[in-house]
């Protein structure tokens, strides 16, 4: 397969078919020791991580197609640490949804930790990890060409479809979801989807007792509750 896109956790293939594949790596977010999977940078790599991290995500797209909420997701090698995914456009933006204040949230409005949203509090940032993954506005998307009119909409009320989805199931895990990122794609139709990837590396969860577990010891809880 050729490599069309080689990232922190995960690598974009093709085959000489012209299907596209995303490879997912055993490597994951973190900086001075501690994995954080709100980190821009690779921490270190954990043997398994990205068959495991297959594993959920392909539970939670196979759950978000099931709840009417579309994906890129076509279908997954777990052997082979792949999965197959639509062609999308993907701008690069990152979508955010909190419950709860927490980490960069608090560093730059110096809030604390904990703070409940309701209804949640939506972001929307700029991929680029020199520039620190800065705030952008609807307007700004549009003058970028990042998204089309309407699409900025349309991605953040999809935002919401897919956190609602999501910290019910978390929930019925016996977990609280805190806060997510996702990224969103759209189609040759301009249909916004659901991109990338859906696991322990793009959300904070906190379990009964209080603790937030990293997105490694995160990954290991989700599977055991998942493979039963």
């Amino acid at each position: 397969m050729k490599t069309l896109y080689s990232g922190k956790t995960k690598d974009v293939l093709t085959d000489d078919n012209g299907r596209v594949f995303l490879f997912f790596k055993d490597s994951a977010t973190g900086e001075n020791g501690v994995f954080d999977p709100g980190s821009n940078t690779v921490g270190g790599s954990v043997e398994g991580k990205g068959k495991t991290g297959l594993k959920i995500t392909s539970y939670f797209f196979e759950l978000m197609e099931k709840n009417g909420i579309p994906t890129h997701y076509l279908g997954s090698d777990i052997d082979a640490g792949l999965m197959e995914v639509r062609k999308v456009t993907v701008p690069p933006l990152e979508f955010v949804l909190r419950y709860f204040t927490a980490g960069s949230m608090c560093r730059r409005f110096t809030l604390e930790e904990g703070i409940a949203f309701e209804p949640p509090y939506l972001e929307v940032t700029l991929k680029d990890d020199e520039q620190g993954d800065p705030l952008i506005s609807e307007r700004l998307c549009l003058l970028k060409g990042f998204l089309k009119p309407g699409q900025y909409d349309e991605a953040l009320d999809v935002l919401v479809k897919v956190g609602e989805v999501l910290r019910k199931e978390v929930a019925s895990m016996g977990y609280t979801l805190i806060d997510f990122k996702i990224e969103l794609g759209y189609d040759e139709h301009g249909k916004v989807v659901v991109a990338d990837e859906i696991t322990p590396d793009i959300w904070r969860i906190k379990d009964e007792n209080g603790n937030i577990p990293n997105q490694i010891e995160c990954a290991n809880m989700l599977l055991e509750k998942i493979e039963k």
